[in-house]
């Protein structure tokens, strides 16, 4: 075996003996494999063509019938229903804002007069259609008369007057004074009933008959000063309950202002005279 026998060259048998002994041994790896496919296949799943595993449930997503987000994104709708009119005297849509004269210029304004208003206090006007005011400005506060900041100079101090275009006939008509401090040093304003006086006539009307002022017979007919800081704007705001007045606390016509246009005036002093109108409406 080890020393063939034949005319050619050893070598020679020995490569013939390992060429076959190759493929003896790769026919026996190829039916051992197919052997073990066999068996393998058969004990996949049972009772399944192919033996393909089960195919996994899909869990649907949310349906159409669940909760849907309406709300746009961005945070809460900032659109205003108020109306209101300049006191240059033409109607003008404007907020209804108003405030109290505390000392961070919020809070509410309270006291009710024999004249049938009662008085807001100070604070922040926000600029639009029927301010002068910028957005930006700092709150304003009350301040008693004897406080050590100066009076306001004529020609630092622009006087607005606003009042919505119109008001149901449950509505109080609210009148705001605006005063906007166009100088650089703070300084403080009277705006009390007797220094800007308020007066609500009939509009149309020949006599120019009064209906209501505010200098008729307040509750405080004092002065009411405000801190107006540098470059800012404030509104003071009054509340008519409809009521009419007479002059130095007289009886006043029985009964309340009827439906219809009126003309809202305001008069100080060394300020041209502010005017707007509103309207009362029937229902």
């Amino acid at each position: 075996m080890r020393n063939p026998v034949g005319p050619l060259p050893s070598s020679i048998y020995w490569r013939r003996r390992a060429v076959a002994g190759l493929l003896v041994v790769l026919l026996a790896a190829l039916i051992a494999w197919a052997v073990t496919s066999v068996n393998g296949g058969g004990t996949k799943d049972d009772g399944k063509p192919g033996g393909s595993d089960p195919v996994e449930s899909i869990t649907p997503g949310p349906g159409s019938s669940g909760p849907k987000i309406t709300q746009r994104p961005g945070g809460r709708d900032e659109s205003e229903d108020s109306e209101g009119s300049e006191g240059s005297g033409g109607s003008d849509g404007g907020g209804d804002t108003s405030g109290a004269g505390s000392e961070d210029g919020s809070g509410s304004g309270t006291g009710s007069g024999s004249d049938g208003t009662s008085t807001g206090g100070a604070d922040t006007a926000g600029a639009g259609n029927g301010g002068t005011g910028s957005g930006g400005s700092t709150a304003g506060r009350q301040v008693p008369a004897n406080s050590p900041l100066p009076e306001c100079k004529p020609g630092a101090l622009e006087l607005t007057l606003r009042t919505k275009v119109s008001y149901g006939p449950d509505d109080r008509p609210k009148f705001e004074i605006i005063a906007r401090n166009t100088s650089s040093a703070a300084c403080k304003t009277d705006l009390g009933p007797k220094n800007v006086v308020l007066t609500v006539t009939e509009a149309g009307e020949d006599n120019d008959d009064v209906i209501w002022s505010s200098k008729d017979c307040p509750a405080a007919p004092g002065p009411l000063f405000f801190q107006v800081p540098a470059g800012a704007t404030i509104v003071h705001t009054v509340d008519w309950n409809r009521a009419r007045s007479a002059p130095n606390c007289a009886t006043p016509p029985p009964g309340k202002a009827a439906p219809g246009t009126y003309l809202l005036e305001a008069k100080a002093p060394d300020t041209p005279l502010r005017r707007a109108s509103f309207v009362l409406k029937k229902d």
